[in-house]
């Protein structure tokens, strides 16, 4: 689980700036939020492209996070990038003024969706592409939510695991205040990830490192230090997660399928 964090950080900014640059464009975007994996993107992305390549958008609802908000503008000011912040609110609670719901997931799915719907448009108006910030354990667990924070262009923080983004956070010298911040989607007042999902990351990223990294069986992993019940939940949220990680399957019609025969890269032809 350890990284070689300068190897790490080398192919990082390197996938930044030439799948950017492969796609057309010259500048990025991201969703800031104060939390550990936007920042410790943002932290490559200057190293990639330079600061003044990266724009960065702080997307409020309320008062619910106000705390990230304060740490992305620190961020932001570090690193010198420009940013704009944008309240969501109105264009949410339009919404559920209408479609009333006591739900907390589905506003959060709904405040997601928005704030990566603002993305797209400024990505558009900028001509810059939005960098993804969802981690390898997330990804993994279905810990996102699709056309929300699991949309992106590229996808740099993929393939850590959120304790080895922990390693690459001091690495690159993020603030200490973000390393110790529990980690939190900022979905409703005192919402942290590690509740919601009930298992600490640390947890997580053994029982995923070995099912994953290291193919073991669940009876194998379980014959570890690991605890067979939690062994058995992360499994099955890899299990029931399984479409988040794919394109929507396209029926087969024909001799060339998007997604099964026609797998060129985008830049094929050149």
């Amino acid at each position: 689980m350890k990284i070689n964090c300068l190897l790490v950080t080398k192919v990082l900014t390197n996938f930044i700036r030439e799948e950017s640059h492969k796609a057309g464009f010259e500048q990025n975007i991201i969703g800031l939020s104060g939390g550990l994996d936007s920042t410790v993107c943002s932290y490559l992305a200057v190293k990639a492209v330079g600061p003044q390549n990266l724009f960065a958008l702080i997307m409020p609802f309320k008062d619910y996070d106000q705390e990230g908000v304060r740490l992305a503008e620190e961020v932001c000011k570090i690193l010198g990038i420009n940013f704009e912040k944008i309240d969501i609110s109105p264009q949410i609670e339009a919404y559920f003024s209408s479609h009333l719901t006591d739900n907390p997931v589905l506003r959060g799915n709904k405040m997601a969706r928005e704030r990566m719907s603002i993305l797209y448009d400024y990505s558009a108006r900028m001509k810059a592409m939005i960098l993804g910030t969802s981690n390898k354990t997330e990804l993994l667990i279905g810990y996102g939510t699709i056309h929300g924070d699991l949309a992106c262009g590229i996808n740099p923080m993929g393939d850590l695991y959120k304790t080895q983004v922990g390693q690459l956070a001091r690495y690159l010298g993020v603030p200490e205040k973000i390393l110790k911040r529990k980690p939190t989607a900022g979905l409703w007042p005192g919402q942290t990830d590690e509740d919601e999902i009930g298992l600490s990351y640390e947890e997580l990223d053994k029982i995923l490192f070995r099912l994953v990294d290291e193919r073991m069986t669940l009876e194998e992993a379980i014959k570890t230090d690991l605890e067979e019940k939690k062994v058995r939940q992360v499994a099955e949220l890899i299990r029931k997660s399984e479409y988040k990680r794919k394109m929507p399957p396209v029926a087969k019609l024909s001799e060339r399928t998007v997604g099964h025969d026609f797998l060129y890269p985008y830049d094929w032809g050149k």
